[in-house]
C-alpha cells in the first residue's frame, strides 16, 4: 500500500552505550547542547527502559517491537546470535507502507548488511561524524526529490569504549559528577572524564543531522527520535538489569504542528514500544506479533495505554547470564536463574579503569532474587527480597514476572537456554582480582 502524503518522515538516530548520560537528563557535567535542544523542542521520556541489556538483543527488541526471547535474538550478533531472517522489523512494515527506507552507519542485529531489508544501505562506517555527514547528504537529496515519505536509521558507533579518539574533548576528572551507584575513585573519574568527551563529540554529530533537517525544510514534516541501546559501559550498568543498565534516553520530536514542545513524559515506556509508535505515526497497521504498545497517541492526541510496569531480560552477552526482571514506578524485582558472581563485566569494560576496586565484592555470590525499593534506594544497593516486611511485594512481583514469562512463552521456564552450535560463549567469571 502507498503511504499517504500526510505521513511524516522519520529520522531515527541510535547511539551506543549512552544510557541517559546527557545534560537534559540531569547530568550537570555533560555538554550535550544539540540533544538538549531536541528535547526542548519535543518530548523527553524520563522513564524509558530497554527490554534487553546486551547490544544486539536490545536493538533487536527496539526494531521488532518484540522481546528478545520472542524474536530469537538472545545474544550478540557477532558472537553467533543474529536476529533470525524471518523476523520482521519496523523496516519491513514501513517498506510495505510505501516508505523509502534507508540505513547509514552501524547496525548490530544481523550479520548480513542487507539482511534488515532497507532499500538504501550504507554501512561503510559507524563513526558518528561520518554517519552524520552522510545522513545530511541523504536529507538534502530527499528534499530535492520529494515523493514518498522516508525512514532514515542513522547508527552511531559512539559512545562505545574505548573513549580514546583524539577528537574527543576529555574533561577534567576533578570536575565530573560521579553517579551515586558508582564508587568515587580515580579510575571512575578518569573514565567519566573520557566518556563525557565522547558524548560531546556524538552530540556534535546529532547537531549536523538536525541542522540538515532545518536547512532543507524537512523538519516541518519529520519525526525525529533519538535513543540508545542500553546503559553506559561502566560496571553495574551495561550488561545488568539495574536502572543504569536498562535506563535509556528517549527523545522524540514530532512535526512542529503537533505542538509537543518541551514535554517531559514520566510514564514507564519500553524499547519495544518504539516500533509500534513509528507505525502509528505512519498510519500503518500494527502486526499482532508486536508486543509493544505505541505511545503516539500520547503526543498526537489519541488512544494510549499506560504501562504499570516494564519487563527486561538478559540471556547471553559475553557469557550466559540468564536474568528476568520487571520495574514498576516504585520497585525493581530481578530473578537470577543461574548461580553467578555479583558482577560479570563485558569484555570492553574489563580493561576500563572504572572496573578497578571492585574486588572482593564483585566475586561474592549473587542472590537468586533481588528486590529494590526505588524510592528509598534509587541506586539499588540494598536487596530487600529476604526482608519479611517486603514479602507481599516480592510475592506479587514474582508472580507477575512468571505470568509474563508464561504469556510470552519464555523458554527459560523450561530450563537453561542453549546457544547455537557456532556461538561464542565465555565462562561467567567475576572481574580479575588486583595483583598483589
Amino acid at each position: 500500500m502507498a503511504a499517504e502524503q500526510s505521513s511524516p518522515n522519520i529520522v531515527h538516530i541510535i547511539c551506543h552505550d549512552l544510557g541517559r548520560h546527557l545534560r537534559c537528563y540531569g547530568r550537570p557535567d555533560v555538554s550535550s547542547p544539540n540533544l538538549d535542544r531536541l528535547a526542548a523542542s519535543g518530548a523527553r521520556f524520563a522513564n524509558c527502559f530497554g527490554a534487553s541489556t546486551p547490544c544486539s538483543p536490545a536493538r533487536g527488541c527496539l526494531m521488532t517491537g518484540r522481546y528478545a526471547h520472542s524474536n530469537g535474538q538472545i545474544g550478540l550478533a557477532h558472537r553467533g546470535f543474529p536476529l533470525p531472517d524471518e523476523e520482521q522489523t519496523v523496516v519491513d512494515h514501513l517498506n510495505a507502507a510505501g516508505y523509502v527506507t534507508a540505513h547509514i552507519g552501524l547496525q548490530h542485529e544481523r550479520h548480513d548488511p542487507l539482511g534488515n531489508r532497507y532499500q538504501i544501505n550504507d554501512q561503510e562506517t559507524g563513526r558518528c561524524e561520518a554517519v552524520a555527514e552522510k545522513a545530511a547528504e541523504f536529507l538534502r537529496g530527499r528534499a530535492e526529490e520529494g515523493g514518498a515519505p522516508f525512514y532514515l536509521n542513522a547508527g552511531f558507533f559512539e559512545v562505545h569504549l574505548p573513549f580514546d579518539r583524539p577528537e574527543y574533548r576529555r574533561d577534567d576528572p576533578a570536575s565530573v559528577a560521579v553517579p551515586g551507584w558508582m564508587p568515587d575513585n580515580p579510575g571512575v573519574r578518569e573514565e567519566l572524564a573520557r566518556f563525557n568527551g565522547a558524548v560531546w563529540f556524538m552530540d556534535e554529530a546529532v547537531g549536523v543531522v538536525l541542522d540538515a533537517l532545518a536547512r532543507t525544510g524537512l523538519d516541518e514534516r519529520t519525526l525525529v527520535l533519538f535513543t540508545t541501546d542500553h546503559g553506559m559501559a561502566f560496571p553495574r550498568a551495561k550488561g545488568t538489569l539495574y536502572d543504569p543498565g536498562i535506563g535509556v534516553a528517549l527523545i522524540l520530536r514530532p512535526p512542529p504542528a503537533l505542538g509537543s514542545t518541551g514535554l517531559v513524559v514520566d510514564d514507564l515506556v519500553s524499547h519495544i514500544d518504539i516500533a509500534p509508535t513509528f507505525l502509528e505515526a505512519a498510519g500503518a497497521p500494527i502486526p499482532d506479533a508486536m508486543q509493544g504498545r505505541g505511545f503516539w497517541g500520547l503526543l498526537a492526541g489519541g488512544d494510549y495505554e499506560r504501562r504499570e510496569c516494564v519487563f527486561a531480560e538478559k540471556n547471553f552477552h559475553d557469557a550466559y547470564d540468564p536474568i528476568r526482571g520487571l520495574r514498576t514506578e516504585r520497585y525493581k524485582y530481578l530473578r537470577n536463574f543461574e548461580p553467578r558472581p555479583k558482577v560479570i563485566l563485558s569484555t570492553d569494560i574489563q580493561g576500563s579503569p572504572a572496573s578497578d576496586e571492585l574486588w572482593p565484592w564483585a566475586a561474592r555470590p549473587r542472590e537468586e532474587e533481588e528486590l529494590y525499593d526505588l524510592r528509598a534506594d534509587p541506586v539499588e544497593m540494598t536487596n530487600i527480597a529476604a526482608d519479611p516486611a517486603a514479602a507481599s511485594v516480592r510475592e506479587e512481583l514474582a508472580a507477575r514476572l512468571e505470568e509474563w514469562m508464561a504469556e510470552t512463552k519464555d523458554p527459560l521456564l523450561d530450563g537453561p537456554m542453549a546457544a547455537p552450535p557456532e556461538a561464542q560463549v565465555d565462562a561467567p567469571e567475576p572481574p580479575l582480582a588486583p595483583e598483589e
